[in-house]
């Protein structure tokens, strides 16, 4: 059987690597973006100087040739459908058996004018950093247009070369959309402290051409502010790349629609990672998930069906993990923007502003359901555990040391948050101080 993945990011890579480990498939791997697998999240060190571009190769070069998975670096233009290949720009068409539709996302765009000029780019792709790299000598001043995870990375970059940065920013805190309102306020003075013009509640008017093609100004919606330029950024989102079966017979929404098993509408083709949409997604989870380890478990597990162990996707408990400049991020579980009715939460922040412990709980059983960490780390498997087993929050909070996985000689902070919840309470909860592996280990029923 021949198994063509188009697309080599983690979800199309991890499928070939798990169709190999699990039988002798002929496996080709079709990517027009780069001819070997690279970590995305690694680009922006590139850019800063930490690693160099062979240091995000998670595998030498050498990895494929030994493990008989064929490589092709070139566009695929269209799929025919009924002959069973795909057409590509350069190369002969591919026949296949089984295809993996991996083709990722791609920057949002919202119709401003001037968003298609030289020197305007998203942060997703080895040719977003290529173009970063080629505009950043002599630019005086970027401009950054939306908040989340991109921006503040590109944010980071330009200021690890000195490079002035605007910021401009709908919400009324940054990322104020997902995060709680506590957390927003204290990412926006961060982002500040490093010297960041961040504008919150404005949107881009439009981009300015220099008579040239080229970026030079943006403007803002409504003010009419013009800010001078070398290069925007546009980062307000990413969107499930799906150009390539748009008007073929394969269901799509906003990305390509698959069921439990990945499969699209039509049998035999499957679809991972960020261009795919779950119709029927598990509970606590997003339709489209477009994070790392989505796209990781999904590889894995449709490896297994195309080897005869059909399985269905089940994430589990959602998390996921950031970094803002200085401040890491950790969320696990249900921790919305906006409170329900049916959640509470206990909140905690250092009078710093740069460390903070939320727990979310549920107001009627007071069953804990989610936790927000920033400048804190939690060990997951811990906060899994507990969110699964809807433990109440008095023994989350009697045992919250077992979470903590700071290094040993950092300040702890769980006393300071039982403190707190005493104080409100009126309770007397004393903070059981379990810290060691072993103690861990026996808590999640890894060790007896």
């Amino acid at each position: 059987m021949h198994i063509v993945i188009i697309g080599n990011g983690v979800s199309g890579i991890t499928a070939a690597r798990h169709i190999r480990k699990r039988s002798d498939h002929q496996i080709t791997v079709i990517s027009a973006e780069s001819e070997h697998f690279f970590s995305r999240t690694a680009l922006m060190y590139v850019y800063m100087g930490h690693m160099r571009w062979t240091d995000i190769k998670p595998y030498e070069d050498w990895f494929w040739e030994k493990n008989r998975i064929d490589l092709v670096h070139d566009y695929v233009e269209s799929i025919d459908y009924g002959g069973n290949q795909v057409i590509l720009a350069k190369a002969n068409p591919i026949k296949y058996d089984k295809l993996i539709l991996a083709t990722g996302s791609k920057s949002n765009k919202f119709g401003w004018p001037g968003q298609d000029l030289e020197a305007v780019y998203g942060l997703y792709s080895k040719q977003d950093l290529e173009a970063m790299e080629r505009h950043t000598p002599g630019l005086k001043r970027a401009v950054i247009v939306g908040g989340g995870l991109i921006g503040i990375e590109m944010a980071e970059m330009f200021r690890s070369r000195d490079i002035p940065v605007t910021m401009i920013v709908r919400e009324s805190n940054y990322w104020d959309n997902v995060l709680p309102a506590e957390e927003a306020a204290m990412i926006s003075r961060h982002i500040r402290e490093h010297h960041i013009d961040l504008r919150l509640g404005v949107n881009l008017g439009e981009i300015i051409d220099d008579g040239q093609g080229k970026a030079c100004a943006v403007t803002i919606k409504e003010t009419g502010e013009r800010i001078d330029c070398g290069y925007v950024g546009l980062t307000a989102g990413v969107s499930p790349r799906i150009d390539l079966v748009k008007d073929g017979p394969i269901e799509t929404g906003r990305g390509i629609l698959v069921d439990d098993y990945l499969e699209t509408s039509v049998p035999g083709i499957y679809a991972l990672g960020d261009c795919a949409e779950l119709r029927e997604p598990q509970p606590g989870r997003r339709p489209i998930e477009a994070i790392w380890y989505a796209g990781r478990m999904m590889g894995e597990t449709v490896a297994h069906t195309l080897t005869g162990d059909r399985q269905p996707y089940r994430p589990r408990l959602w998390f996921n993990s950031a970094k803002f400049l200085d401040i890491e991020y950790q969320v696990y579980g249900d921790v919305p923007a906006q409170l329900p009715e049916d959640l509470s939460t206990l909140y905690w922040e250092h009078s710093d502003g740069r460390q903070s412990i939320r727990i979310v709980y549920e107001t009627a059983t007071e069953a804990v359901r989610g936790f927000n960490l920033f400048g804190v780390r939690y060990r997951h498997e811990v906060c899994e555990k507990w969110i699964l087993d809807k433990a109440s929050l008095d023994t989350v909070l009697q045992d919250i040391s077992l979470a903590n996985f700071d290094p040993e000689f950092c300040k702890q902070y769980e006393q300071d948050l039982v403190d707190q919840y005493n104080q409100a309470t009126g309770k007397s909860l004393s903070l059981r101080k379990k810290r060691n592996l072993d103690q861990v280990l026996t808590f999640l029923n890894l060790r007896s």
